[in-house]
C-alpha cells in the first residue's frame, strides 16, 4: 500500500493542513517544504490525482481541441498555452480534429466526460455548439483565432481584416493596381476577415480613383472576383490558387496569400512557373519568420503575435478558475460574463514587393 498524507505527517512533525497546502500549489515555509520534500522522496508518496479530483471536483487537467495539429501556427500557441497552464499546476489533454466539424463535437464530447476544468478550442467551422455543455456545467471556454456568433465564449483574436487591408494597401504604395488575393474556406471566420480586408482596400481605392474621374462618378467599383482563388488553407490548395491566378491575370503584379500553408503552396508554384520575384510579380504572404527568411528573395509576410496568443488564452481561462474558487461553489456555477482580448499583427519588410510606382 502507498504512503499517505498521515505518513508524511508522522515522517516530518508537521500538520496535515500544512502538507495538503503544500500538495496543493500553496505557500508553505521553506523549512517544512524541505521536510515535505525529503518525506515524499523517502516514502516514494504519490498523490492520487483521481481521489483529488473526485474529492475537489477537479482533475488539474485543461481540454484543448485544434483543427490541425501539424500546424505551425497552432502549434506555437498551444505551446505557449501549455507552458504557462502547466506553470499553474495544469495539464493538458490535446485533441487534433483534423479541421473535421464532426470530429471536433467528438472530441468535445471525449474532454467533457473526461471532466476537464476548462477547454480550450480553435473552432474548425461555421456556427455550432459543441462547447454549450460545458459553458451549462460552469467550465470556462476559450476560443482563439475565431469566433462563434452563436457562442458565449471568451475569445482572443488578431484584426484579421485590418492586417490583410494594411497588407494590400502597401502594395499600392508602390504602385500595384492589380493584385490578386488568395483566400481561404469561407466559412472559416478569419478566411472571411482577412478577405473582407483586401476588398476594404481595393475599395477606397477604388473610390479615390473615381473621385479624380468624373464620368465615373456614381458608379460603385467591385472586387474583380477574377483575383480572387480560394487556397484551402492548405499548401496544395495555394499552389492550385496561384496557377489559376496568373493563368486568368497575365497582368497582374502582385498578390497577397492569406495564411502560411498557402503561402508555402503559392511559392512552391511560382518556382514551378519559373517567375521572378519580385520583378514579375510581387508577394506579400502570411506568417513564419523562418519560412520568409528561407525563401529567395526573402518574403514580405503579416505575422501573428503567436505566443501572446497562447498565453492570452491560458490567462483568461485560469482568471475563471481562480473566480470560481474564490466562490467556493464546485458544482454548476455558470460563467456569466465573457471578455474578448485584442491582439495586433506585426508586419516583416522582405524583398520581394517591387516598386512600379
Amino acid at each position: 500500500m502507498g504512503a499517505t498524507m498521515k505518513d508524511i505527517a508522522r515522517e516530518t512533525g508537521l500538520g496535515l493542513a500544512t502538507i495538503s497546502s503544500y500538495l496543493n500549489g500553496g505557500n508553505v515555509r521553506e523549512k517544512n517544504r524541505i521536510k515535505i520534500e525529503e518525506a515524499i522522496e523517502k516514502l516514494h508518496f504519490e498523490v492520487n490525482e483521481v481521489a483529488r479530483g473526485l474529492k475537489t471536483n477537479r482533475t488539474k487537467t485543461i481540454g484543448i481541441i485544434l483543427p490541425e495539429l501539424n500546424n505551425i501556427f497552432f502549434s506555437e500557441i498551444i505551446t505557449a498555452a501549455e507552458d504557462l497552464l502547466r506553470s499553474h499546476g495544469y495539464a493538458t489533454m490535446i485533441c487534433d480534429c483534423r479541421s473535421d466539424v464532426k470530429r471536433e463535437e467528438e472530441a468535445a464530447e471525449f474532454l467533457l466526460h473526461r471532466r476537464v476544468d476548462g477547454l480550450i478550442m480553435m473552432p474548425t467551422g461555421a456556427e455550432k455548439k459543441v462547447f454549450d455543455r460545458f459553458r451549462k456545467s460552469g467550465r470556462p471556454v476559450v476560443l482563439i483565432d475565431r469566433r462563434m456568433e452563436n457562442g458565449d465564449c471568451d475569445c482572443v483574436l488578431v484584426d484579421n481584416e485590418g492586417a490583410a487591408q494594411n497588407a494590400v494597401k502597401r502594395l499600392m504604395q508602390k504602385g500595384h493596381k492589380k493584385i490578386g488575393m488568395i483566400t481561404g474556406p469561407d466559412n472559416v471566420y478569419t478566411a472571411r476577415e482577412r478577405q473582407r480586408g483586401y476588398e476594404l482596400a481595393i475599395q477606397e481605392s477604388s473610390k479615390a480613383r473615381s473621385a479624380q474621374q468624373s464620368d465615373l462618378k456614381g458608379k460603385t467599383d467591385r472586387t474583380d472576383t477574377k483575383l480572387l482563388a480560394d487556397g484551402n488553407y492548405t499548401i496544395a490548395g495555394g499552389a492550385k490558387a496561384m496557377r489559376k491566378l496568373y493563368e486568368d491575370n497575365p497582368d497582374m503584379t502582385a498578390v497577397f496569400i492569406s495564411n502560411y500553408e498557402m503561402t508555402v503552396g503559392a511559392m512552391m508554384e511560382i518556382n514551378d512557373l519559373g517567375i521572378k520575384v519580385p520583378e514579375q510579380l510581387s508577394v506579400i504572404g502570411f506568417d513564419n519568420m523562418d519560412f520568409a527568411r528561407a525563401v529567395v528573395p526573402r518574403l514580405t509576410i503579416v505575422t501573428q503575435p503567436t505566443e501572446e496568443i497562447g498565453q492570452a488564452a491560458a490567462n483568461l481561462l485560469l482568471s475563471h478558475l481562480e473566480d470560481k474558487d474564490e466562490t467556493s461553489d464546485k458544482t454548476s456555477d455558470k460563467i456569466e460574463t465573457t471578455e474578448t482580448i485584442w491582439l495586433k499583427t506585426g508586419f516583416v519588410e522582405g524583398e520581394s514587393v517591387a516598386d512600379i510606382s
